[in-house]
């Protein structure tokens, strides 16, 4: 998983997510915008980040592992138990 380029800067965070307020868009393949990166911000517990493409890749992420979201890539998350998590989106 690629890091968060040093040249953005963060302009919207989402309000957090449980596994009982996950939108269902975020459990189905969706991506960014060509400019835009994302940072899955885990507070408790863990989460599944899968990366649909060009190569298919799954990461768990918990507090001390943040998923990176690269512009225009698909992707979803899953819940792997309680969870509470938020979105930091950058440009």
């Amino acid at each position: 998983m690629k890091a968060l380029p040093g040249n953005v800067n963060l302009y919207w965070t989402s309000l957090d997510f449980t596994e009982d307020s996950l939108p269902a868009n975020l459990g189905e393949s969706h991506q960014t915008g060509e400019d835009t990166w994302a940072k899955i911000v885990v507070l408790e517990g863990r989460l599944r980040y899968c990366i649909l493409a060009p190569e298919a890749k799954e990461y768990e992420l918990s507090s001390s592992r943040p998923g990176i979201v690269e512009p225009a890539v698909p992707h979803r998350v899953e819940p792997i138990e309680q969870v509470r998590f938020r979105l930091e989106f950058y440009c």
